[in-house]
């Protein structure tokens, strides 16, 4: 059983459950976002006496930070308990690239050469890791959500702003891959 659960899920299992959590999302009044739960989270710490953007009934939105406290306990139990003893299987060509971006790729999820301290105390890595976040709070504030939220819920409930939006997130990201990340590396 627990082979079983190391694998991916596949997309006729995968795709169906998340579209029955959007439909009780939507039939509930409820929206998904993970963005939403660090305003909820600010809240809870006060931060609503400083700024109005905290400045909200946090326990309407409580039930978002009992979806992160599970993402949280899913994740370390699937990387603990329900991981694949075998290495990574990438493409060969995704690998050569990653080598040409000098990337060593070892077969796990985290390489080395970008998610280590040896890696993030670097000058580069600061700057990639504090821009990056500015860049990522600035982009989910501007646009009003995450890509969860927007990709998935505001395009379940057919909402232009959350395709302009995901759009947006998906055109970012190429640019990023394709033109930023090999400058950067």
């Amino acid at each position: 059983m627990i082979e079983l659960l190391s694998q991916p899920w596949p997309w006729y299992v995968a795709g169906p459950s998340i579209a029955v959590v959007m439909f009780l999302l939507l039939w509930t009044g409820k929206s998904f976002g993970v963005s939403s739960t660090l305003r909820s989270l600010c809240s809870i710490g006060g931060a609503g006496k400083n700024c109005d953007f905290f400045d909200f009934d946090w326990r309407s939105q409580n039930w978002n930070l009992v979806f992160v406290g599970g993402a949280v306990i899913g994740g370390y139990l699937a990387a603990h308990f329900l991981s694949s003893p075998e290495p990574l299987q990438l493409d060969p060509r995704t690998v050569e690239e990653l080598s040409e971006l000098g990337i060593a790729f070892d077969g796990s999820f985290l390489p080395e050469d970008l998610f280590s301290w040896s890696s993030l105390l670097t000058a580069k890595g600061l700057i990639v890791m504090v821009l990056g976040g500015f860049f990522v709070g600035f982009g989910t504030r501007w646009a009003g959500g995450c890509t969860s939220g927007h990709a998935i819920s505001g395009l379940a409930d057919l909402q232009l702003p959350s395709l302009i939006a995901a759009i947006g997130f998906f055109a970012g990201g190429l640019l990023m891959t394709h033109f930023l990340f090999p400058l950067i590396f």
